[in-house]
């Protein structure tokens, strides 16, 4: 049964790369494959044929008889994997409903305004320097997102925009990395006591940055990003309402404020950005966007028409994918005692002597399957002391190797949604740019620890 439920993800996998090709969205294979394979799972477990483990390291056997003790595990692990997968969802849902927000009152108009270039190896820099700084005290998820939004207004042309897309990826994952905020990997890593603020900046900012300027610098010279942006009929819309400058202010502090919120309350993400999200919504309520506003136009820049802007089937992909990983991890396989994605962690390990190859392994295992659970898996793995040279490599590895495929990352999954990546289109033009970062990266931390 494990080995139909493996299957099952490979198939679905393999689907959603081949979506172009299929005519089929990547939405669809990514909610069959997470439902078959838990309802594969569900019935293999209670006939005792597999053994599930939870985040705690108990496992669950239903081969002895049924019993409340094991039904509750199996029930525990499913919610635990969803609760974890509804964080991401809820925390993405707010931040691309203020993003929404901000368009809807026309503010990003100003940061148009202050890009005010035509030259495209111009541009490039600017959106990628954007993008490393950003996704540091945003997140990369975030900083995606508003880029993406951005780039909407400076290139009307969505064939010219996907390239400057895909770049943002590389640096949005590459900044992402040296912050404990910034990719859910380092913030793990900072929760979990294995790395300091201090520590990781110190000693990734320097990887981080030659992981994002040597793919830049070659794609610079590349034929996409010569020559000047063609002027189009939307570049000529200027327009700005009285609220542009005021929501575009207040929606991207209340982003950066989430990373506050989390700590000083050492709450979740997800419940920041609520916050920040309600107090947004709460003003755009009552703002006045037109000199002679009125009444009946009221409606036209309510949040409703924000939250309907929102691209459903990218949050309802992140779903498919991460409870099909949620699946993997749970699976125990045949004489292990550890879950699937554990067991290839720890067999690499074994396999492997020299640590730095089996970081930089995780580092593109990271670009086929979740970073979060490889992470977990690594902290379960190693006992390293705070700080020490293994979990900043991690932390790299993770935060970066995510690049080389489009659905390697949150970034990469966002993108993906918003522009109508395609999985083949990326792997060819882009993949081995990203790979070019990450080696680059890497052997400058190896050299300089």
């Amino acid at each position: 049964m494990a080995t139909i439920i493996i299957t099952i993800f490979v198939i679905g996998y393999l689907s959603i790369t081949l979506e172009h090709p299929l005519r089929l969205d990547k939405t669809v294979p990514a909610l069959v494959m997470a439902s078959l394979m838990w309802a594969v799972l569900a019935i293999a477990f209670h006939n005792g044929l597999v053994t599930i483990i939870d985040t705690h390291d108990h496992l669950y056997d239903a081969s002895g008889g049924y019993t409340e003790e094991v039904e509750e595990g199996f029930v525990n692990t499913l919610l635990h994997h969803l609760g974890k997968t509804a964080e991401i969802l809820v925390f993405l849902i707010g931040a691309m409903t203020i993003v929404e927000i901000i368009d809807l009152h026309k503010g990003f108009q100003i940061l148009k305004d202050y890009v005010n270039t035509k030259n495209k190896k111009k541009l490039l820099w600017i959106v990628g320097i954007l993008a490393f700084i950003l996704s540091a005290i945003i997140d990369n998820l975030t900083a995606t997102i508003v880029l993406i939004t951005l780039l909407r207004k400076l290139i009307p042309n969505k064939q010219s925009r996907l390239w400057y897309a895909a770049m943002i990826v590389i640096a949005a994952n590459a900044g992402g990395a040296w912050s404990p905020i910034g990719d859910v990997t380092t913030t793990m890593l900072w929760i979990g006591k294995k790395v300091s603020t201090g520590g990781l900046i110190s000693k990734l900012v320097i990887p981080s940055i030659v992981c994002f300027v040597i793919p830049t610098v070659i794609v610079s010279y590349l034929p996409p990003f010569r020559g000047e942006l063609e002027d189009s009929e939307e570049d000529q819309d200027n327009t700005r309402l009285l609220s542009s400058k005021t929501m575009l202010y207040l929606g991207l502090s209340a982003i950066v404020s989430v990373p506050v919120f989390k700590t000083v309350t050492h709450l979740p993400p997800y419940l920041g950005m609520m916050l920040a999200l309600g107090v947004v919504w709460l003003v755009s309520e009552y703002i006045k966007p037109e000199p002679n506003f009125t009444p009946d136009r009221r409606d036209h820049y309510r949040t409703h028409h924000a939250l309907a802007r929102i691209e459903m089937s990218s949050i309802l992909f992140f779903l498919g994918i991460l409870m099909a990983v949620g699946a993997l991890e749970s699976l125990v396989l045949a004489g292990t005692e550890v879950g699937t994605l554990r067991f290839v962690a720890e067999g690499l390990d074994a396999a492997i002597p020299n640590q730095n190859i089996v970081v930089m392994m995780l580092g593109v295992a990271s670009a086929i399957i979740d970073n979060v659970p490889l992470v977990a898996a690594s902290m379960g793995m190693y006992n390293f002391p705070l700080d020490d040279y293994m979990w900043h490599f991690i932390a790299y590895a993770a935060g970066t190797g995510g690049s080389m495929l489009i659905i390697g990352s949150a970034a990469g999954v966002a993108a993906m949604g918003m522009e109508r990546i395609d999985f083949i289109w990326y792997l060819r033009k882009v993949t081995w740019l990203a790979a070019v970062g990450f080696v680059a990266g890497s052997i400058v931390y190896i050299a300089l620890n």
